[in-house]
């Protein structure tokens, strides 16, 4: 795959460890599967490229080669440092966690009413987040305490986008442009909001590609389940969705022979 890229998908995973009921099953992805699928989309020309390169690539300053895609981590979780970044150092690729601001070397407090059975999971500390930009990653904001957004008042969530981005900018020493909205959810005022905050773009959990003329507000993201083998993982991000099925790539490809011959479905 080297010619360039007219379209972008990004991965989004949260915890890397192991899952003790199907609740976590589903978010959950194991150290052994998480190593898998990643040498699988090396082995068939896929490469991870840093979130500058793609929103430079986005803004038509930049060329991505075909087979790029942007690896994202919701939450920070501990896992990504003990068990994801030397799969990641080994192949050299970066990766963007989104971080919960207020829960730095905590854990994630928000799942205990979620979980069915209460468990929480450690959050990655200042001094892990800082190893991992010296390999590479890139930080930003996953708001101050993983609110669901769409729910606050106006004062509630400008401390949540505005806070966690000044918090972030003290613990990195650095800009905090871009945001990925808890649960996925959010509203035309979170829409507003976020601007106002100063971010330069949002992550969804809407499926399908990224073309330059995205919404830079509505970006979209596939998401990884634990459930997902190697080869579902590789039908999702070529198909552009949660699908990664035999029966999807097989009405995928129908769908595309039907459109070449000038038939509606």
């Amino acid at each position: 795959m080297t010619s360039p890229t007219q379209r972008v998908p990004v991965l989004m995973y949260h915890r890397i460890g192991s899952a003790h009921n199907d609740w976590e099953r589903k978010y959950c992805v194991s150290p052994e599967t998480f190593a898998m699928q990643m040498e699988a989309l090396a082995r068939t020309g896929w490469k991870a490229v840093s979130i500058d390169d793609f929103f430079a690539w986005l803004d038509g300053t930049a060329v991505l080669p075909e087979g790029a895609f942007l690896l994202t981590f919701d939450d920070g979780f501990l896992g990504v440092h003990d068990h994801a970044a030397p799969v990641l150092r080994r192949l050299g690729w970066p990766a963007t966690v989104f971080l919960v601001s207020a829960l730095i070397g905590e854990r994630d407090v928000w799942c205990e009413k979620h979980n069915p059975d209460g468990h929480t999971y450690p959050l990655m500390d200042r001094a892990q987040i800082l190893a991992l930009r010296e390999q590479g990653f890139s930080f930003h904001s996953h708001t101050r305490d993983h609110a669901d957004l769409p729910t606050l008042d106006d004062n509630a969530l400008a401390r949540q986008l505005a806070g966690a981005r000044d918090d972030l900018a003290a613990l990195l020493g650095a800009p905090v442009d871009y945001l990925a909205y808890p649960y996925g959810r959010y509203d035309k005022r979170v829409l507003e909001q976020a601007q106002r905050a100063g971010y330069r773009a949002a992550f969804s959990v809407q499926p399908g590609f990224n073309r330059p003329d995205v919404d830079r507000f509505r970006l979209r993201r596939l998401d990884v389940f634990g459930t997902d083998t190697p080869a579902m993982l590789r039908r999702k991000i070529t198909l552009g969705s949660n699908d990664g099925s035999l029966a999807a790539v097989i009405r995928y490809n129908a769908a595309r022979v039907l459109a070449r011959l000038g038939i509606q479905r």
